[in-house]
């Protein structure tokens, strides 16, 4: 992993004396963060951004913790794509570092799950983020990089409704391997028509500002939400001797439930566990549950290395993607012969216009504007926010004791 933040990067420094948070957006094992607006460039604070810090001076900050820090810092500022989140800058000072990327005020898909009556979505709705969610893969592992931390929580709803992943200090660069491809990498363009839907006009007949599953679409936010918390499962060094040049990766990483067999077993890995973790997000989305959840860590694995996904009803498309990206042997994976290629041929993304995925102006959920203004209200002039040293500090700085009745009669002597 690289150390250092590159003098390279696009992105400006920021100055953490002219930043102001309006609120904190969440905390995590790597840091805070928070809804910022920069005091010189955005007085008005128009126009917010999610600033991820890291306590260098808290007790609880490793060294580990700053390194996973910068080589976050450090993909971010390599990336370019509609579906992954761009580096707005950065600050390196002795105690805090942080980075800035776009607010997303959707949420994210956990939440956005849970909006609906069954906490589950319709195989319409799973099929335009699992498109979008493939597309971004695609993009991490072209450039070498697998991302290792696909789950609900880190697939974030855009204000244009389109989703964006976040968090990459568990990704990991690998040595990229070219994959096999057929004659025909659009082999969708070239079916009959009758089998062609065109995903523009599929999704324009979604209602704007609605979550759509016409089984149990109510157009309102769910309330009293409690995110599902996923144990995450430290990068601990495996013991078994490392692959050379990259090829593949012996760190024990990821979320309990979404991790995959080989990584279970230590055997190394490449790009096919992000495949993986595809079929366990998409098997969330359509159950409202993960397929091999135990009681607890030990039985969760036991559970991925020797139990078969269990699906309701008859087999679909849906379930036969799911199946097929649940392959406990990487090596017969969909996905890891030749790539996001071989999910894009698969029947039941039949139909989609992949290179039209960023020109639908219409997708599942779009926002509430409610959400939008109750920010913007939040963002008003009037409204100072606080300071980011100032919040910490707060939490360094332990609660002052009232003072005994024998001291206030000591001082008032």
């Amino acid at each position: 992993m690289d150390k250092a933040i590159p003098s390279s990067s696009p992105a400006p420094e920021l100055e953490l004396d002219n930043l102001r948070a309006l609120k904190v957006l969440g905390k995590g094992a790597m840091g805070t963060v928070f809804l910022v607006h920069d005091l010189k460039a955005d007085p008005s604070a128009c126009n917010p951004f999610a600033l991820k810090v890291v306590d260098k001076s808290s007790l609880h900050t490793k060294l580990d913790a700053e390194r996973r820090a910068r080589w976050e810092i450090n993909v971010l500022s390599r990336l370019s794509h509609p579906f992954l989140p761009s580096l707005l800058g950065f600050f390196d000072s002795q105690d805090y570092l942080g980075w800035a990327i776009p607010y997303c005020p959707g949420g994210d898909l956990n939440v956005l799950r849970y909006s609906q009556t069954d906490h589950v979505f319709s195989p319409a709705v799973i099929r335009f983020y699992l498109a979008e969610i493939v597309c971004a893969l695609d993009h991490l592992h072209t450039m070498g990089i697998a991302y290792r931390d696909l789950k609900p929580e880190n697939v974030l709803i855009q204000q244009s409704g389109h989703v964006t992943l976040t968090d990459f200090d568990l990704s990991r660069s690998l040595k990229h391997r070219t994959f096999i491809t057929s004659e025909d990498e659009t082999p969708l363009a070239e079916v009959r028509r009758k089998h062609r839907r065109n995903l523009t006009r599929w999704i324009n007949v979604v209602p704007v500002s609605v979550v759509v599953d016409n089984r149990n679409s109510t157009g309102t936010k769910a309330k009293g939400l409690k995110k599902a918390k996923s144990a995450r499962v430290s990068p601990v060094s495996r013991r078994k001797p490392s692959f050379s040049n990259g090829e593949r990766s012996n760190s024990f990483v990821g979320t309990e439930e979404y991790v995959s067999p080989e990584v279970v077993r230590g055997d190394g890995h490449e790009f096919a566990v992000d495949w993986w973790a595809l079929g366990i997000l998409t098997y969330e989305m359509l159950y409202g549950t993960t397929p091999f959840k135990g009681k607890n860590r030990k039985e969760t694995f036991r559970n991925v290395l020797m139990k078969p996904p269990e699906f309701i009803g008859k087999q679909t498309a849906l379930t036969d993607l799911i199946k097929r990206l649940l392959e406990k042997d990487p090596t017969r994976r969909l996905g890891y012969a030749r790539g996001a290629c071989e999910i894009r041929e698969h029947v039941f993304f039949r139909g989609v216009r992949w290179d039209l995925l960023t020109e639908v102006l219409r997708p599942p959920c779009i926002p509430f504007l409610e959400d939008c203004d109750s920010t913007s209200q939040s963002l008003t002039p009037s409204t100072t926010g606080f300071g980011i040293s100032d919040y910490f500090q707060k939490l360094r700085t332990p609660p002052s004791m009232p003072p005994s009745p024998d001291c206030q009669r000591l001082t008032g002597f």
